[in-house]
């Protein structure tokens, strides 16, 4: 079981550099635990809903430069194909800083999974996370129990969450509710979760020693803010 809460990062320390918004080098991710990369990220969220972004101030042409000798990203974050989803702008950051894995309904398959491996055991990334948001288009096709070509497939991996959330007083369980559709989206990120430690004993394995750290959030497409989901102990 999961739930919901908002990290505040009023006293979260920046990996950055001060003064300049710097790529993540190979000693930083090194150095990282999978706590202060998730404290990093939360933080880079609070400066996107404020608008005071740092990444947009980077030196563009310098980070293709650097980055083409190498990457040392310190987080790889499996999104949906939404396009009010821009995941290195909602979490303030920059070319280099994070593997970004997109997909409707941020669905999980061994390809996505095969990443996540790649990006962690064999890059260095301190952190997986799954990032659904709300209103989500392919979780109310889901609902709804849409039917179109392949993506008839795709949403059938969402069909458990909608089967795992109980109606609300409004007792209608398709896209017109929009509560049922957002407890959904939550559900479906919480499964999808546990659908990545079931499938992936490489990354379970780094999990339990705690090498890396796996989460869920949820993108609030009005606020810009990132909900992050943690177990409950």
């Amino acid at each position: 079981m999961m739930k919901k809460y908002l990290i505040t990062a009023m006293s979260a320390i920046s990996l950055t550099t001060a003064g300049a918004f710097a790529q993540t080098t190979a000693e930083q991710q090194k150095a990282m635990t999978p706590d202060q990369v998730l404290t990093d990220l939360v933080a880079g969220n609070k400066r996107f809903v404020s608008g005071d972004l740092k990444s947009t101030s980077s030196d563009v042409a310098a980070a293709r430069t650097i980055t083409a000798k190498g990457q040392y990203p310190k987080a790889t974050i499996l999104s949906c194909l939404d396009s009010r989803v821009p995941v290195e702008l909602v979490f303030d950051q920059v070319i280099g800083d994070i593997f970004v894995g997109r997909v409707a309904g941020n669905i999980v398959n061994e390809d996505q999974i095969g990443s996540m491996e790649f990006a962690t055991k064999l890059a260095g990334s301190k952190l997986v996370m799954v990032l659904g948001h709300t209103s989500c288009g392919a979780v109310k096709g889901a609902c709804d129990g849409a039917k179109l070509g392949n993506l008839t497939a795709l949403l059938s991996k969402i069909q458990p969450a909608v089967d795992a959330v109980k109606p609300t007083a409004e007792g209608e369980t398709n896209s017109s509710n929009k509560k049922f559709v957002n407890d959904v989206v939550y559900k479906n990120v919480e499964l999808t979760v546990a659908e990545i430690r079931k499938q992936s004993p490489v990354l379970l394995e780094m999990e339990k020693a705690g090498e890396i750290k796996i989460v869920g959030g949820v993108y609030d497409l009005a606020s810009g803010k990132v909900t992050i989901l943690e177990e409950s102990k």
